[in-house]
């Protein structure tokens, strides 16, 4: 098992074993002023404090936590903790229904991406221990790994690059922390000097679909369509049969509805429910011109439902939009309204493929399948 593999799940074994160092930094280290505002810090203060038992100070600063960062289920879940060492069940159990509702509202990113690009949700908790670590252990690198791998999980590449390129001083061209390199270049939108360290990272790793994956998405973003595809389709050859969803995601990147269809039916299989799944079947089928049969739809209140009412005709393009309420979202949408336009009005599909273009970022699935829908009108 590679350095880089080794800590891309975040080995719990080990952050037990870190946590003591962690308690340490946050009660020493951190800022000590409860009118502190960044969430991240007061939470990493909060959880030392408890640890040394001082509940009081520590539920409030994790009470501001929550207040700043209300998507911050580590906050909530922590006071849910201290409701229950002080004899309050009731009042915890609100807490963890609350953690519940919030986690359940977070989907990991396309399972056609490594792992560590997957993962949604804060680190900070992991991010403080492999600080710790650090202060002891400079020149290791697991903990650099792991740190780096926690920041780009995050959102956090400038912090990730940073780590990576450490390690990088040691251990110069290591396929694997190049590769995790290339990821950090391209969040950041340098994808010439992404597809440097992708080069290396396949030229040591040549069976790895994960770096293919990112190697194709800068391809794309500079504008090498054809060698873009031609790392996706090397990364479908090497993905197991039985990964279906993500099988399935690299074909509509490819905006290979034929090879996409087989793919969705197969994943729904496995989760019936899941409704980017269902939404990517109905993508396949009507542009390959079949008939998708009824269509359920039970809300329209969670995302992306109204995308299954487009296909259903139960919502309007500029009623779906107005749903829209991210950047992603509206990428989604905009595809989806294209798609749908496409067999009736070629140019109504062109100006939404070309939005999705100009607005979405090259990791989106959506942003490689317009690009591909573009090519083929001659755009």
């Amino acid at each position: 098992m590679t350095d880089a593999s080794l800590f891309m799940r975040f080995s719990g074994v080990l952050l037990d074993t870190w946590r003591k160092g962690l308690d340490r930094f946050a009660t020493h280290s951190a800022p000590k002023p409860p009118e502190e505002t960044d969430p991240e810090l007061l939470y990493v203060r909060a959880r030392g404090l408890a640890r040394a038992g001082d509940y009081d100070t520590a539920s409030r600063l994790f009470v501001r936590a929550g207040e700043l960062a209300p998507t911050m289920a580590e906050a909530l879940e922590a006071q849910g903790e201290i409701l229950d060492i002080e004899g309050k069940p009731e009042q915890a159990m609100s807490k963890y229904e609350a953690v519940r509702k919030l986690r359940s509202q977070i989907r990991d990113s396309a399972p056609d991406r490594p792992f560590v690009l997957r993962q949604r949700r804060r680190f900070t908790a992991e991010i403080a221990a492999y600080t710790s670590v650090l202060h002891s252990i400079r020149r290791h690198t697991l903990p650099h790994i792991a740190r780096g791998n926690a920041y780009l999980a995050e959102g956090r590449p400038k912090e990730a690059l940073n780590d990576y390129n450490d390690i990088l001083r040691w251990k110069p061209n290591h396929p694997d922390v190049m590769a995790l390199k290339g990821e950090a270049l391209a969040m950041l939108g340098e994808h010439d000097k992404a597809l440097q360290a992708f080069d290396v990272a396949v030229a040591g790793r040549s069976k790895n679909p994960d770096i293919l994956s990112g190697r194709a998405i800068s391809r794309l973003a500079v504008g090498r369509l054809d060698q873009a595809d031609a790392d996706w389709r090397r990364q479908l050859e090497l993905l197991p049969a039985e990964h279906a969803s993500a099988r399935g995601c690299v074909a509509l990147r490819l905006a290979d509805y034929e090879k996409a269809l087989p793919e969705w039916e197969r994943a729904l299989e496995k989760e019936p429910h899941d409704p980017y799944w269902q939404l990517y079947r109905l993508t396949a089928l009507h542009r390959l011109d079949r008939s998708a049969g009824p269509i359920q739809i039970d809300t329209i209140d969670v995302w992306p439902q109204p995308l299954l009412a487009l296909h259903a005709a139960k919502l309007t393009a500029d009623e779906v939009l107005a749903c829209a309420d991210t950047p992603e979202r509206r990428a989604e949408a905009l595809f989806q309204i294209g798609v749908l336009a496409l067999p009736s009005d070629p140019a109504e599909a062109r100006k939404r493929f070309n939005e999705v273009v100009e607005k979405a970022p090259p990791s989106m699935i959506e942003y490689a399948a317009a690009r591909h829908e573009l090519a083929r009108l001659g755009s």
